[in-house]
């Protein structure tokens, strides 16, 4: 056999090791090749379809039981806070479980964690179908809650499996701004059910959702893992971090739900959590970095400054955006009298521009291959746009608001992929699944202290503009509480002096949450000056992508090529082994 038949071996100048290297760079090298023109298949465009339409649904979920919250309570003789938490506790769920999924989706493989989140997902939404009482509408929105946590978070994890990095930037985009319509057409789709049929409507869409998904997901997501006995993969989840996880973040989440609302800031109630799942999450971050073994979130993945600045950030845009969610909604309502219908259209000018200047920086990202300047555009944005966000008074014209409100909607959108891009170039691919749940993971948490935020902030510049009128000022502590419930107050109110100061306060009053927002992002801008650029034209490196056909014979090539190489090695002399 001669020495031409192995190209990469030459006797008398390196070893079997460094034969193999020369073999694995050769297959990675074309693989890159084909990376740089990459397209994906039909098997993957289905695959992609399946993440988008679960996406979809998973954001339809976690709003649209906002606006039927009165009628439900109404039907099932509920309280306001049970009503309350029936809307809170998906997003808590969804928010606490996001980082478990990622980790044992690492471990047993994405296809059945993904079914896994589809079950707990449809359980829910029958327990809340079928509610006859808040216990089951509760339990059946909390399930429902960890089931939309894994979906949302497993869908990005499988792009990183699908997709080279230079060309995620367009499917990520995709992805968000499936996410940004469910949120905003959920209250849309939530209010015309309750008012034109019934509320039970809203969990059961979902099973048409559920099937197609679930059938989709077991015929064409057929993805490569490393065999392990059940045994190994028991062995290498991370038990005590991840119920510690848990534990700390719902401890931490729950007051800032209930803040002001149940009970007050200053109460026990709400700081006494507040504090232990603050401790708590300290020491699970002691815990995940000196004594787990396989940790449930690896301290890696924040050893770099890009990786740290972007997830900072992408708690703040959670914050920021859900703050405009939440609370221009209420300005229709409260102050421009709309109904909820209507106030979920009136949205439609930013979460809109969400959507379309998400896609466009995704699709400029690919084609640049650099990110840094969609971060810094993004926020620049966000910050200008917040800014004019403080101009709109009681009389603003429709005109004058929907121009206010689309700057602030394409600096957020533009955020979306850019902000990922920056994540997933920082991280190491063996950590590439968890980095990219953390970055979804730190948006939701960004939403959940941004109503509490938003709320925190509203109640004292309300109660301080209230208490300037002599006729409301002994409702200055009741009317300040709740932003959402202050809603009926006013459009029950008769038309007069009163209602027009009231309407001018809680104008008031947002506009200093705006303020508030406009000074988050500039921070956020400053924080994102120190994203460093990374290289996007890397080859993709995963253990759980789609077994084609290529990948197959790569693979193949590579085994046979080692064998031929180290039957020549064993056979013939080694003179430079003496």
């Amino acid at each position: 056999m001669a020495d031409s038949d192995f190209p990469f071996y030459r006797p008398g100048r390196s070893d079997y090791d460094d034969t193999m290297s020369r073999a694995s760079t050769a297959v990675k090298r074309k693989r890159k090749f084909d990376d740089e023109k990459f397209a994906l298949g039909r098997r993957g465009i289905l695959v992609f379809f399946t993440l988008s339409v679960l996406t979809l649904m998973a954001a339809l979920d976690g709003t649209s039981l906002s606006v039927a919250l009165p009628e439900i309570a109404k039907e099932l003789n509920g309280t306001a806070i049970e009503a309350f938490w029936s809307g809170t506790s998906f997003l808590l769920c969804s928010t606490v479980f996001q980082p478990s999924f990622a980790s044992f989706s690492n471990i047993f493989g994405r296809r059945p964690l993904i079914l896994i989140a589809l079950v707990f997902f449809s359980v829910g939404a029958i327990l809340a179908a079928i509610a006859n009482d808040f216990t089951y509408m509760l339990i059946g929105r909390s399930i429902q809650g960890v089931g939309g946590g894994g979906i949302i978070s497993l869908s990005e994890v499988i792009i990183t499996d699908l997709v080279p990095l230079r060309w995620r930037g367009q499917y990520f985009g995709i992805l968000s701004a499936m996410w940004s319509v469910g949120s905003v057409t959920g209250p849309i789709l939530g209010g015309g059910f309750s008012q034109k049929v019934s509320w039970r409507w809203i969990f059961y869409i979902n099973f048409p959702f559920i099937g197609v998904g679930g059938i989709l997901v077991i015929l064409f997501l057929s993805l490569k893992l490393a065999p392990s006995s059940l045994r190994e993969k028991l062995r290498r989840i991370d038990y005590f971090g991840t119920v510690l996880f848990i534990g700390s973040m719902s401890s931490f989440l729950i007051p800032l739900s209930w803040g002001g609302i149940s009970y007050d800031w200053n109460s026990w109630h709400t700081l006494v959590p507040l504090c232990v799942g603050g401790v708590g999450l300290v020491v699970f971050g002691f815990y995940e970095t000196y004594y787990a073994s396989d940790p449930i979130v690896p301290p890696v993945i924040f050893q770099n400054r890009t990786a740290i600045a972007s997830f900072i950030g992408s708690v703040l845009q959670g914050l920021i955006l859900w703050c405009s969610l939440y609370y221009l909604p209420l300005y229709y309502e409260a102050v421009k009298e709309y109904s909820p219908i209507i106030s979920g259209v009136a949205l439609f000018p930013e979460t809109f521009t969400v959507a379309p200047s998400g896609m466009i920086a995704g699709v400029l990202i690919t084609a640049t291959g650099s990110y840094r300047w969609a971060i810094w555009i993004g926020w620049a944005l966000s910050t200008a746009g917040l800014g004019l966000m403080c101009l709109i008074k009681v009389n603003t014209s429709i005109l004058g608001w929907i121009f206010l409100n689309i700057v602030p909607g394409l600096g957020l959108g533009i955020l979306f992929p850019s902000l990922g891009y920056a994540v997933q170039a920082s991280a190491d691919p063996e950590n590439l699944a968890i980095a990219v749940a953390m970055f979804s993971f730190f948006r939701a948490l960004g939403q959940a202290i941004g109503v509490a935020v938003g709320g925190v902030v509203f109640q004292n510049r309300m109660f301080t503009n209230i208490s300037r009128y002599s006729a409301l000022a002994p409702m200055a502590d009741s009317y300040s509480k709740d932003a959402a419930g202050l809603v009926q107050v006013i459009k029950a109110m008769a038309d007069g002096a009163d209602k027009s100061n009231l309407k001018e306060a809680y104008t008031d009053s947002l506009r200093t949450v705006w303020m508030v927002c406009c000074a988050v992002s500039g921070i956020a801008m400053v924080i994102s000056l120190l994203t460093e650029h990374y290289d996007l034209d890397r080859a993709l490196e995963t253990n759980q992508g789609l077994l084609d056909s290529y990948d197959d014979e790569s693979i193949n090539s590579l085994k046979d090529f080692e064998m031929q190489t180290e039957r020549r090695i064993v056979a013939e002399p080694r003179p430079w082994a003496w």
